[in-house]
């Protein structure tokens, strides 16, 4: 009984295979990742100013007036 329904299992595990294939490998985290050098320009695009960083939240009691 056992090597039935391990015969069984061997024929599903090769009919999933040969209809799906096998997993695209891994991609790795340094793979994913890119490092850039930063730009020493203060008025670069998305840099960021404390100053003016309210503008870009909206808040509901600010909205409200509260």
């Amino acid at each position: 009984m056992e090597t039935e329904s391990a015969s069984a299992a061997a024929a599903a595990v090769a009919a999933r295979r040969a209809r799906f294939g096998k997993l695209p490998e891994r991609i790795r985290f340094h793979e994913m990742t890119e490092e850039k050098q930063a730009t020493s320009n203060a008025s670069a695009a998305g840099s960021h100013d404390p100053e003016a960083s309210w503008n870009h939240f909206s808040c509901l009691a600010l909205d409200l007036g509260l």
